[in-house]
């Protein structure tokens, strides 16, 4: 691995061992759920920060957990993460006491005239870490061709309305999962065959997971199939799309009918 790609991962490992261990001081004890969360956030974030001022001093950062530096737009490197993806997941345990694993870390890097070059995504509490290097994973041989219902990944607790409108007019299976790392991954391991997303989202929800899916071959775009951008001076960015590039011609279509209708 280059020096980037090991960093992609190790930074991905790094802040997920802070995460678990903070469950770990836990144990079965009771909790107070926002705590949790915050607390989940600010070591993640503190853990990473630092990381990134040792290893990569000259790079700017744009962070969900951080104050947003307008200078970063005119950087040529920008390291775009989440410290902790699906707090609501990472600080639930599910009517079985065990605590859910549908959370993640993203880490992602942006350089000028090249967007995205990589990226990871941890989900520490599988002991799993999707990335962009060698032997990064490769989507599915068998992908959706239309002979079975398409299964899209779709939040547990607030599935977009565009996808809704796409569930009342064609043959899909909706499989609710957590985060939004976790939901594209699954398209990448082939657990669902697309993640669509209308809701609302900001760059550092969706470029690690972006970079990933596009290394293992899969269609990524926003829902009109327009080009993901990312380092822009607002980082919003509400709406996005993966699945193979055998489906898109067809999910478009749907899609695009569904928003008119909604």
């Amino acid at each position: 691995m280059t020096d980037d790609t090991a960093m992609f991962t190790e930074l991905a490992a790094g802040a997920g061992e802070v995460l678990l261990g903070l469950r770990g001081e836990i144990g079965d004890a009771p909790y107070d759920v926002k705590q949790l969360r915050d607390a989940g956030d600010r070591r993640s974030q503190a853990w990473l920060a630092a990381e990134l001022t040792k290893r990569a001093a000259g790079d700017a950062v744009l962070s969900e957990e951080a104050s947003d530096d307008p200078a970063r737009v005119g950087a040529d490197r920008v390291w775009i993460i989440d410290p902790l993806d699906g707090t609501r997941e990472f600080a639930e345990r599910g009517p079985d006491g065990v605590w859910r694993t549908d959370w993640a870390v993203h880490i992602a890097l942006w350089e000028r005239g090249r967007g995205l070059v990589g990226g990871a995504v941890g989900m520490p509490a599988r002991g799993l870490i999707l990335h962009t290097g060698p032997g990064h994973p490769e989507a599915p041989v068998e992908s959706w061709d239309g002979s079975r219902p398409l299964r899209l990944a779709v939040s547990r607790t607030r599935p977009p309305a565009v996808v809704d409108a796409i569930a009342a007019r064609h043959d899909v299976e909706l499989v609710p999962m957590g985060s939004a790392g976790i939901k594209a991954m699954a398209v990448v391991t082939g657990e669902v065959d697309a993640y669509v997303h209308g809701g609302g989202q900001f760059e550092w929800d969706s470029a690690a997971p972006v970079a990933v899916a596009r290394s293992a071959g899969l269609h990524t775009s926003r829902l009109d199939g327009t080009q993901l951008e990312y380092n822009r001076e607002n980082p919003w960015l509400p709406d996005l799309a993966i699945c193979a590039p055998v489906a898109w011609s067809t999910l478009s279509k749907w899609i695009a009918e569904a928003s008119a209708a909604t």
